[in-house]
């Protein structure tokens, strides 16, 4: 198994994943480039059925064959390819090196152990400690997520919506990995409780320095916690930068859309700009630009062509006809339209 010494907690180059049945193939990411630094937190944004959870998946090799196959690309963890990991190596590799926290709690745990059993299995599995030992730790995530810990006892059934997310965080948070894949880890809950998770993963991260991989549309989320940005659409990032790059100089007309269509603070009685149409059918993608149909901007050479990455600076990028290297050093051409 190839192993390389790297400055990237995360490392996925030209990754390629298709869910193929008998009458189609869906092309759910398509030639995606992806790195985050040690300690870093990075938020990978978009619409619903834009690639970011089968990415999520992708990185601990989770993607459910058949249908789905991973065609092309590599994924480092850690400077290991986690494509070429034995079972067991993969076994070991979930839960401690990386973690994840899924969006659907309600899948996630098993209806038949209690909820302090199943934590205590993670901690048993990666920390080697006794089951009593286990039970022990277990009690403790649950009091860190806002959870008694003489609920441990209790089944998933006995809980929240709100509640199970709690327990799946705990979970995903048990032996402290050292990148943590967050896939709306706030969707089911309220906003106090939502204050709460972030603040805690913020701690998680400054203590251990873990790194993160925060899956999500939500851009409050991302400037709240995020050290870097990747705008995902249609299985491909279409404009990456920090955190100041993305959100004070946009350069895509998607993220330009993305921001359009939240409320304005200000201005209490603007309207919101919602994006135009709706994403193109994955199995079904144009020969040029995706967001090409949905484009204020768009010209001829954008549905005949792809874009290339241009940048900006060595950190911001952007895939979009609209830009070559002379005009984006100008501070970007998007103009309201």
């Amino acid at each position: 198994m190839e192993n390389k010494q790297t400055e990237y907690a995360l490392d996925i180059q030209d990754l390629a994943v298709e869910f193929r049945t008998h009458d189609r193939t869906v092309y759910a990411v398509n030639g995606l480039n992806l790195q985050i630094k040690q300690g870093q937190t990075l938020g990978l944004v978009g619409e619903t059925g834009a690639g970011k959870t089968t990415t999520g998946l992708a990185i601990l090799n989770l993607i459910q064959t058949p249908p789905g196959v991973i065609t092309r690309g590599s994924i480092f963890l850690q400077g290991k390819d986690v494509l070429k990991m034995t079972t067991n190596a993969l076994q070991q590799v979930r839960g401690k090196t990386a973690s994840m926290i899924f969006q659907d709690p309600m899948t996630s745990l098993n209806p038949v152990l209690t909820v302090e059993m199943q934590i205590a299995e993670v901690i048993e599995n990666h920390e080697h400690l006794g089951r009593k030992s286990a039970i022990e730790k277990a009690g403790e995530m649950l009091e860190l997520v806002g959870i008694s810990k003489e609920r441990g006892k209790a089944y998933p059934h006995q809980f929240s919506g709100g509640m199970k997310q709690r327990v799946v965080i705990a979970m995903a948070l048990a032996c402290d990995p050292e990148l943590l894949i967050a896939d709306e880890p706030t969707t089911a809950l309220d906003v106090t409780i939502q204050a709460q998770v972030l603040d805690l993963m913020k701690k998680l991260r400054e203590k251990n320095n873990t790194s993160m991989l925060m899956i999500t549309h939500d851009l409050g989320i991302v400037a709240e916690v995020c050290d870097c940005v990747s705008v995902v659409y249609a299985g491909k990032v279409v404009e990456h930068g920090t955190l100041e790059d993305v959100f004070d100089h946009t350069l895509h007309p998607y993220t330009k859309g993305l921001f359009n269509s939240l409320p304005n603070m200000n201005d209490r009685g603007a309207k919101l700009k919602p994006i135009k149409g709706l994403m193109p059918d994955p199995s079904n993608l144009p020969a040029g630009c995706a967001f090409a149909d949905r484009c204020d901007y768009a010209t001829a050479r954008c549905f005949q062509s792809p874009p290339a990455l241009v940048h900006r600076t060595p950190e911001h990028c952007v895939a979009c006809h609209l830009y070559n290297e002379q005009n984006i050093q100008e501070g970007g051409v998007l103009h309201d339209v």
